[in-house]
């Protein structure tokens, strides 16, 4: 099997352009998160500023993944909740998770059973709202989803396929992967400068190659980040396609998987 590749596109993820279509097996990507203060000026210099807004730039990226994965490619998306307030008396639950399904299901993908990624906190007795006074405290958000997609039927594969026979996993994996409940913890947030990274932990892509790509398929994240999913998909055999519209990030990651 030839050495895995890894190529870096400077790039929206709305359009994917150099990428062909049903050239990717499959697409393992954390997107900016709506209504996450963290992520406000990147969605605002596309011209979002609303939640609504905010997703219509998310599903244009769905759609483009939909362009370019093969018949029977699977999408995973790592996606969070958010809670924030516009003002007194306002705070509520942004439900992304719901948004990102029901847009992925509008452009064509259909849903399939998710996971949820349990992330373990420094501080479990954590809480926000009014302590042990009822009712007004809130449920804590330490969980992510793990939302899977597949574009179409089921993908076909050649009799006894060498590359799909040698992806096998074992009844221990099996077992551990697909249970809908994974608790992982997350990855350090800050890169040496203290720039905040939002990256999540190799364990996360690691076992989602695994489990839905075979040695020698071509993984595609379209907000590359910092590389996580790239840096799996070499470690697992597969080749591996980064977007990333970040210029300084762009650099970044072409400084670490040359041409």
């Amino acid at each position: 099997m030839e050495e895995p590749s890894v190529r870096i596109l400077a790039g929206d993820a709305r359009t994917l352009t150099g990428i062909a279509p049903a050239s990717i097996h499959l697409v393992v990507t954390s997107p900016p998160y709506p209504m996450v203060p963290l992520w406000d000026d990147l969605f605002a210099a596309q011209g979002a500023t609303e939640y609504g807004a905010m997703h219509d730039l998310l599903e244009e990226a769905w759609d483009a993944c939909r362009r370019v994965l093969v018949p029977g490619g699977i999408l995973a998306v790592n996606i969070g909740d958010a809670l924030r307030s516009s003002g007194p008396g306002t705070f509520r639950l942004w439900p992304n998770h719901a948004e990102v399904l029901r847009r992925a299901e509008r452009v064509g993908f259909r849903p399939l059973p998710y996971l949820l990624w349990k992330k373990p906190m420094n501080r479990p007795n954590a809480f926000l709202g009014s302590g042990f006074l009822p009712p007004s405290a809130y449920v804590t958000l330490d969980c992510e989803f793990l939302l899977l997609f597949r574009n179409g039927p089921p993908r076909a594969f050649p009799a006894r396929d060498p590359n799909r026979a040698a992806s096998r996993f074992d009844r221990a994996e099996r077992d551990q992967w697909f249970s809908q409940i994974w608790t992982v913890r997350g990855a350090p947030q800050a890169n040496g400068a203290g720039r905040r990274t939002a990256r999540f932990p190799l364990e996360i892509p690691r076992r989602l190659i695994r489990m839905f790509s075979v040695l020698g398929d071509t993984v595609l994240d379209p907000f590359a980040g910092t590389g996580t999913t790239l840096r799996a998909a070499r470690q697992l055999g597969r080749h591996a396609v980064g977007v990333e519209i970040d210029p300084a990030r762009v650099r970044e990651l072409t400084r670490e998987f040359p041409a």
